[in-house]
């Protein structure tokens, strides 16, 4: 499905609120590139990132990580997920960290940005965790950069709770145009 284009609200910067990012640990160097992005000067990418709220240590049991993910996404108002087939596999499988996480974000109704790290524009099934495309979730599916990822939290994210729409979307490539890219 297309994600038609929304005017941006005004005085919304979507990004300033929260931002929890949920990623199969097979892909940490794109979180980490996304961390690059929010300290250079030259990019103009922000997000308040969750992690930062309720560390868990590598050390701590499932039980205290897993309530500890909870903690951070109360406090998220929107989520990146990087799209992968990692992402896809261990959001699916019922037992992973990342499989916990989709269930909390589908349980707080967050919105969902799904950034494909292969670059793609479109909807790519193969990288959207099945307990999200199954409930027929409201997600926008963008490519791993940062003004369109930004541009989805700007538009996308602060609708979203208002919004009728279900299932995955996608924006026509004249945003992405308009956008520069």
């Amino acid at each position: 499905m297309n994600c038609p284009h929304i005017e941006k609200p005004e005085d919304t910067m979507s990004y300033r609120n929260k931002t929890y990012v949920a990623f199969a640990s097979e892909d940490i160097r794109s979180y980490r590139l996304m961390e690059a992005w929010r300290e250079n000067k030259n990019i103009d990418f922000n997000f308040y990132d969750a992690h930062d709220l309720f560390v868990s240590l590598d050390t701590s049991q499932p039980e205290t990580i897993k309530r500890n993910l909870r903690e951070r996404m109360k406090n998220a108002k929107q989520v990146v997920l990087l799209g992968s087939a990692d992402a896809r596999r261990k959001g699916s499988n019922g037992s992973s960290f990342l499989a916990h996480e989709v269930k909390v974000m589908a349980e707080f109704d967050l919105p969902v940005v799904v950034a494909n790290i292969d670059g793609d524009r479109r909807i790519d099934r193969n990288f959207i965790p099945k307990p999200l495309l199954d409930a027929d979730y409201y997600t926008l599916s963008v490519s791993f950069q940062p003004a369109i990822i930004k541009y989805a939290l700007d538009n996308y994210a602060p609708v979203y709770s208002t919004s009728s729409e279900t299932g995955p979307h996608y924006y026509k490539d004249h945003v992405y145009t308009g956008l520069g890219l």
